[in-house]
């Protein structure tokens, strides 16, 4: 396998602000990888370094090959690139921001951009200002794919978009990734990248804290579960159930954490006179709060 990425002891300072601390990790061709953390873990200051937005502060960023300092335009050229949050012209339109991005990137196929403005579904004759968020998003979505890339670098892609344009994003990295394309997914969403992605690594308070397939990821999934009975809450019932922990009694309202297959607790819920059950998954911060601050306890 060739390494598209490979990040060695990347550390960056912003004065005595904490980015990102000794990141190692190696991203092969044809995978899509995940990077997964809260907000503020160093998710963006990875990205932007790798880039060559910023300069690190110690250790370098390689991608194809080329240290990211060395060369960035080499690099940028066969790169698309999806910012977090992004700003374009307000007077243009839709399709001339299409066009003068494919124009800086020395042209693309008219064919294969129209064929993404229809998957979209992006009306691009209104100009940039009059787009709500998720239209703009997909205008910076096309932008990264229209040339066809050989890496995609994505920080927090779906932000403002639809369950189903969403659905359509991610069949069309999917296809992206058939035809020779590499992605780097920048997310704080656990089931987005849990869906997604091949590996994961995941950062937190500047280091990472996990690399491994996603597989490996499923020993962080839990769901919160809060359940309302019309007499007594058996608690006793639930605490010995596999999976299930920190249950809670709390104003009537029976809560609880649940690891792996939620089907025992529905089962246990079901012999007692059950007036509401409610069963989400928790936020990525929730996450790491059930589980890393499990360890340093």
């Amino acid at each position: 396998m060739t390494a598209v990425i490979q990040l060695e002891k990347l550390t960056k300072w912003y004065g005595k602000s904490r980015g990102v601390l000794d990141v190692d990790l190696v991203v092969e061709q044809g995978e899509i990888f995940g990077f997964l953390g809260p907000n503020g873990a160093g998710k963006t200051t990875t990205i932007r370094t790798m880039l060559d937005l910023i300069r690190p502060t110690s250790g370098r960023a390689l991608v194809f090959g080329i240290e990211s300092s060395a060369d960035p335009v080499a690099i940028h050229r066969r790169v698309g690139y999806i910012p977090g949050e992004f700003a374009l012209y307000d007077r243009l339109s839709g399709r001339q921001t299409l066009e003068y991005f494919a124009n800086l990137r020395g042209g693309v196929d008219p064919a294969y951009q129209a064929s993404l403005i229809e998957r979209f579904e992006l009306d691009p004759s209104r100009r940039f200002r009059e787009y709500s968020k998720g239209n703009k998003q997909k205008v910076g979505v096309i932008i990264a794919l229209q040339h066809r890339p050989e890496l995609l670098v994505l920080d927090e892609p779906t932000s403002g978009l639809d369950p189903l344009v969403q659905q359509t994003f991610f069949v069309t990295l999917r296809e992206t990734v058939a035809d020779g394309a590499t992605v780097f997914l920048s997310s704080h969403i656990l089931s987005e990248v849990e869906k997604t992605c091949d590996r994961v690594a995941i950062i937190r308070e500047g280091r990472l804290a996990k690399l491994d397939t996603v597989d490996g990821l499923r020993d962080l999934a839990h769901h919160q579960v809060e359940l309302r009975f019309a007499g007594e809450a058996p608690v006793a019932a639930f605490q010995a159930l596999p999976g299930v922990s920190d249950v809670v009694l709390d104003d009537h309202v029976l809560r609880m954490r649940v690891a792996g297959a939620i089907t025992p607790v529905v089962q246990a819920a079901a012999q007692y006179d059950l007036l509401d059950f409610v069963s989400r998954e928790p936020s990525l911060e929730e996450t790491f709060l059930a589980q890393y601050g499990r360890e340093a306890e």
